[in-house]
C-alpha cells in the first residue's frame, strides 16, 4: 500500500513540478494586483482568474499526457483538459491531473494499434487527425461527465464542513477544510461558510475563530519548511521562495502541488488545521473580520485586541504540527525520490559520460541484465545513423539467441517512455538524457563500431541470463522487404571522381530531390548534420541524411548509392568510397540500413574491395536491396 502511494505521488509531482513557475509567478500576480493585494492594480488583477482557471489547468493536463507519451500525448491531454476547464466554474486542477493522463494514454493506445496500418506517405495525415479527433472527443466526454463528477464531489467537500460546523465539532472541521482547500476550494469554504458564520459572531463577541479556520498559514507553512529542509531536487529548491509568497503573501495555493505530489502530506495539513483551530479556541483568539490574503501581516492587522499571543500560538502550532508530521513521510520517501531526481542523476550520468568519452567508449548501463527488454538507438533524425545502430546490435543479439530483447531507433525527441537503455552518440548526449531520463544511457563515437554489444552481453550474463540455443532461424532484419521504388537501379551510380565530402552529400541531395524523393531544402538540412555530427559509418561507407528539422522536407523513401573508387575523406582517418544518401519516411528504408548493417559487420575486405571498384550498378544495387 505504502509503495502504491509512493508511485501515485511520483506520478502527480511529474505533473506538477515542471509547472511548479507557472504556480509563483501567478503567486506574485496575485498577492501583488488583487483589490486586498501590496500594490492593487484593477488591470493587471485580471490576469489572476484566467490564469487560474485556463493557464495553470492546462499546464498540468499537457504535462500529465507528455508523461505518458511525449509531445503528442501532452497535446491530446491538454486538448480534454479544456474540455473540463469549460464545464465548471472552479480551478479545474484536479480535473486536470485526470484528464491529462487519459489523453496521452488513448493516443499512446491508439498509435500502438495503428502502427502497422498506415500506408505510406500518410503519417503526417493520420498523426494530426487521430490527435485532433481523439482529443475531441475526450474534451466533449470531460465537460459532459467528469467535470460534473468532480463538481459534485467538491461541493460535497463543502456541505460537509457546513454539517460539521454546525454540529459544534469545530477542530475537526479542518479535517474536510485542509483536503478540500487542496481541491483549490479555499476561497468558496472561507468566504461562502466562515465569512458569514464570522460576521455573525463577530458583532456578538468582536471576533471571531472562523476567520481563521481557513485563512491560518502555519499548516501549509509547516509542508514547506519540511521540503526546505528535508525535500530533495525541485521541490527542495523551489521550497523556500513558496514560504515567502505563502506565508507573507498570502497565497495558499502556492503550497497546494507540494501536497498533491506527495499525497500522504494531506494527513499533515489536516493536523496541522485542526491543532490550530484547538489552540486559538483553548486561548480565545479570533480576527475582527476576515484576513484576506491570508497571510501572516494580514492575520496581524486584523487581530482583535488582546488576542495577539493566541493567534500567533495558533499559526506556530499549526505550522509546528505540520511540520514535524510532514517531515517523517517526506523523510521516509527521501531516496526513492533522490531517484527520480534529475540533478543526482545528471551529475552522475555527465561523469560517466566524461569518463567514457576520455577513453572513447561507451558507457556502462546500469539495468539489470535480467531486466532488459527495450533498447532504443537514438539520433537527431532516426532514420540514419540510429537506424544502423540498432539493426546492427539487433543482428548481434539475435543471432545469439537473444530474440526477447527490443531493439529500434528513434528520434530524439521520440524516445518512447519506456525505453531502458538508450544509444546515441556523444554529441547528442545531452538532448538525449532530457528526453529520457528514466533510461540508462550509453554514450558513442560512432554507431556501428563501438562496444555497446560487449557491455550488453555482460551485463545479461552479470544478471543470469544466458543466451538460448538458436534455433537457426532469421533474424527479423533478414526477413526485410525493399519496398518498391526506395532504392531505383538508375540511382546507383559508380566510377565517380573523387571530390570533397561537402560535395559528395551535396550530390547525393541533389539525386534525391531530382529523383522526387525530398524538396530541395533538404539538402541544406544534409549538410547541416554532417557538420554537426559526421555520418561516415566505417568499413569505407557514409550515409549523410538530413537533420531533424528538414524532414518535413521529405516527400517520400528514397536512397541513392554513389561509388568513389578513389575515395571521399570525411576526416584525417576516414575515406568514403560508397556513400548512401538517405530520406527515410516511415520504415520503408529499413530493409536496406539492415543490409548496410550485414555489410559493416560480415562483409570480408576483399568483398568490399569489388564493392568500392566494381563498374557494375547492378552489384551495387543487389547488394543494398538482396544483403
Amino acid at each position: 500500500m505504502q509503495e502504491a502511494m509512493q508511485k501515485f505521488g511520483r506520478f502527480l509531482s511529474a505533473m506538477v513540478m515542471p509547472n511548479i513557475g507557472a504556480f509563483i509567478a501567478w503567486g506574485f500576480i496575485t498577492a501583488l494586483f488583487i483589490p486586498a493585494g501590496w500594490i492593487p492594480n484593477e488591470g493587471l488583477a485580471e490576469l489572476v482568474g484566467p490564469m487560474a482557471k485556463w493557464l495553470l489547468p492546462l499546464l498540468i493536463g499537457f504535462t500529465g499526457g507528455e508523461v505518458i507519451y511525449g509531445h503528442r500525448g501532452g497535446v491530446v491531454g491538454a486538448i480534454a483538459t479544456a474540455g473540463i476547464i469549460v464545464g465548471t466554474d472552479i480551478p479545474m486542477f484536479m480535473g486536470a491531473m485526470i484528464m491529462g493522463p487519459i489523453g496521452g494514454v488513448v493516443i499512446k493506445k491508439f498509435d500502438e494499434a495503428a502502427q502497422d496500418s498506415i500506408p505510406g506517405g500518410f503519417e503526417m495525415l493520420v498523426n494530426n487527425f487521430s490527435a485532433g479527433i481523439l482529443g475531441g472527443v475526450l474534451a466533449c466526454a470531460a465537460y459532459s461527465f467528469v467535470g460534473p463528477i468532480v463538481s459534485s464531489i467538491t461541493d460535497g467537500l463543502a456541505s460537509a464542513v457546513g454539517a460539521i460546523v454546525s454540529a459544534g465539532l469545530l477542530p475537526l472541521v479542518s479535517i474536510l477544510v485542509e483536503p478540500a482547500k487542496i481541491l483549490f476550494l479555499n476561497n468558496a469554504i472561507n468566504h461562502g461558510v466562515f465569512t458569514p458564520l464570522g460576521m455573525q459572531q463577530a458583532q456578538e463577541v468582536g471576533k471571531s475563530v472562523f476567520f481563521m479556520i481557513e485563512s491560518n498559514p502555519g499548516p501549509g507553512l509547516g509542508v514547506l519548511l519540511a521540503y526546505s529542509l528535508f525535500g530533495v531536487g525541485n521541490a527542495k529548491g523551489s521550497a523556500p521562495g513558496a514560504v515567502i509568497i505563502h506565508f507573507f503573501g498570502g497565497i495558499h495555493e502556492i503550497y497546494f502541488p507540494y501536497v498533491l505530489m506527495k499525497p500522504t502530506l494531506i494527513l499533515a495539513v489536516m493536523a496541522g488545521g485542526v491543532t490550530g483551530v484547538f489552540t486559538l479556541t483553548l486561548l480565545n483568539g479570533g480576527l475582527v473580520a476576515p484576513a484576506a490574503p491570508g497571510s501572516f501581516i494580514a492575520i496581524m492587522a486584523m487581530t482583535a485586541p488582546g488576542a495577539y499571543f493566541a493567534n500567533i500560538a495558533a499559526v506556530a502550532a499549526a505550522a509546528g504540527v505540520s511540520f514535524a508530521v510532514s517531515s517523517v513521510f517526506i523523510k521516509a520517501t527521501a531516496a526513492a525520490d533522490a531517484e527520480k531526481e534529475d540533478a543526482l542523476e545528471s551529475a552522475q550520468a555527465n561523469m560517466k559520460a566524461m569518463k567514457a568519452a576520455s577513453k572513447g567508449q561507451a558507457g556502462e548501463p546500469q539495468v539489470a541484465g535480467k531486466d532488459i527488454k527495450f533498447i532504443a538507438y537514438a539520433c537527431d533524425a532516426g532514420m540514419g545513423s540510429s537506424a544502423l545502430g540498432a539493426a546492427a546490435l539487433r543482428k548481434k543479439l539475435q543471432k545469439d539467441g537473444y530474440k526477447n530483447i527490443t531493439v529500434k531507433n528513434f528520434a530524439i525527441g521520440n524516445i518512447p517512455k519506456d525505453a531502458q537503455i538508450v544509444v546515441s552518440h556523444e554529441k547528442l548526449a545531452e538532448r538525449a538524457r532530457a528526453d529520457s531520463p528514466q533510461a540508462e544511457h550509453i554514450w558513442v563515437k560512432d554507431f556501428t563500431n563501438n562496444n555497446v554489444y560487449d557491455i550488453i552481453s555482460e551485463r545479461l550474463k552479470g544478471g543470469g541470463v544466458e543466451a538460448p540455443a538458436s534455433d537457426g532461424g532469421d533474424d527479423e532484419s533478414a526477413g526485410a522487404t525493399l519496398k518498391e521504388g526506395v532504392l531505383l537501379k538508375e540511382n546507383v551510380k559508380v566510377g565517380l571522381k573523387s571530390v570533397s565530402k561537402e560535395e559528395a552529400i551535396q550530390a547525393a541531395g541533389e539525386l534525391l530531390f531530382k529523383s522526387g524523393y525530398v524538396e530541395k531544402q533538404y539538402i541544406e538540412g544534409m549538410l547541416a548534420r554532417e557538420r554537426d555530427i559526421s555520418t561516415y559509418i566505417g568499413q569505407g561507407i557514409a550515409i549523410p541524411h538530413g537533420e531533424n528539422a528538414v524532414k518535413k522536407h521529405v516527400l517520400k523513401t528514397g536512397l541513392v548509392v554513389m561509388q568513389y573508387p578513389q575515395g571521399v575523406k570525411f576526416s584525417d582517418e576516414n575515406v568514403a568510397h560508397l556513400i548512401v544518401g538517405i530520406a527515410g519516411k516511415g520504415d520503408d528504408h529499413l530493409a536496406i540500413i539492415a543490409n548496410l548493417a550485414t555489410i559493416t559487420m560480415e562483409y570480408s575486405e576483399e568483398d568490399l574491395q569489388k564493392a568500392y571498384t566494381t563498374k557494375d550498378p547492378q552489384v551495387l544495387f543487389d547488394m543494398f536491396t538482396k544483403g
